[in-house]
């Protein structure tokens, strides 16, 4: 293993302190491993928390700021954060009109967002309302889920509630919102590599040099199949049809098209993977009006890409051009 490290089990707090010297815009409470914009709570405005376990970079953190998110929680690597953590953070981001979780479709994530919002109820008068955000087609069930995965739809959902939030709706129409959104949105991944957790020291899952995993979780987890080594138009193939099978996107006012990096794989390869499932969205009559192209739900250093369609109408594509001033989505501003 080869890593930039100190300590295997001081990687998650070590990197909190180097987020903070480099990023003033944002507030870290060190004892609770929480990530604050440093104007939370936003007196009238919902309050926008989600969080998860650490390796996702610049999930989750990198969502936070004006536009997004108001605070995360973060967990050791792939390891949920505890209940005491998101029900400190959700008192903290309520600026008087409530808290929503967006909460990635990962069993330990789901059960401590459950009991946090109720542990910040019996404390305080903050109203919480929850959103799961379960896109990936690839499995219905898997070692880290009921249902299917939360993965790159979490980012158009945090980006387009955090934009109506900004706007002044309400927690019930943002709850909607980000329901909406994620019912629109489909994902697929796959993975060249595994990934090598720090404390373990050695990769993930055995993946032969002449194999890939389709269908990877973010986690590592098992995908639909492990297949033969294919070019990118073939790997885009695999990757685009499960989307396509699962949910109509044609017609309406086009899709968000997001090719996202696992952690190792290149700007350089990730576009010309964009290039290929582009070219299949046209021969599908899908319209691409919106791209995103880069790491922003990765899996350590797994090499890998995956696709996520959302698709958008009027509302939806106002929100998403609105401004954002995150570490990861930077624009308007």
């Amino acid at each position: 293993m080869k890593k930039l490290l100190n300590d295997p089990a001081n990687l998650v707090a070590e990197s909190l302190r180097g987020v903070e010297r480099a990023h003033p815009e944002l507030r870290v409470d060190h004892d609770q491993r929480i990530i604050y914009r440093a104007d939370a709570p936003v007196t009238g405005k919902v309050g926008l928390l989600s969080g998860g376990g650490s390796g996702h970079e610049p999930a989750h953190a990198g969502f936070i700021g004006p536009g997004m998110l108001d605070a995360v929680c973060a967990g050791e690597v792939f390891t949920s954060p505890v209940p005491d953590q998101m029900a400190e953070a959700t008192k903290k981001v309520d600026g008087g009109a409530g808290v929503l979780h967006l909460v990635w479709n990962y069993t330990g994530d789901v059960m401590n967002f459950d009991m946090a919002a109720e542990l910040a109820a019996a404390e305080t008068d903050t109203a919480v309302e929850a959103v799961v955000i379960n896109d990936d087609v690839a499995v219905e069930d898997s070692l880290f889920t009921a249902g299917r995965r939360g993965t790159g739809a979490a980012v158009p959902v945090e980006k387009i509630v955090g934009a109506a939030a900004e706007q002044g709706r309400s927690l019930t129409e943002l709850a909607d919102l980000a329901r909406r959104v994620n019912d629109n949105s489909r994902s697929m991944g796959m993975a060249l590599t595994s990934c090598t957790v720090p404390a373990k020291g050695s990769p993930t899952f055995d993946l032969p040099e002449n194999e890939m995993e389709i269908g990877i979780g973010i986690h590592g987890e098992p995908g639909r199949r492990r297949v033969p080594i294919a070019t990118a138009r073939e790997i885009a193939e695999m990757l685009v049809e499960p989307l396509l099978a699962d949910r109509d996107f044609t017609g309406g006012d086009g899709v968000l098209l997001f090719v996202n990096g696992m952690g190792a794989t290149p700007m350089l390869e990730l576009h010309l993977m964009y290039a290929e499932v582009a070219a299949l969205l046209d021969k599908a009559g899908v319209v691409p009006v919106r791209s995103l192209v880069g790491p922003y739900v990765t899996s350590l250093d797994m090499a890998g890409c995956s696709v996520t369609l959302a698709r958008l109408d009027d509302d939806l594509l106002r929100l998403w051009d609105a401004p954002v001033a995150t570490l990861a989505l930077r624009w308007g501003m």
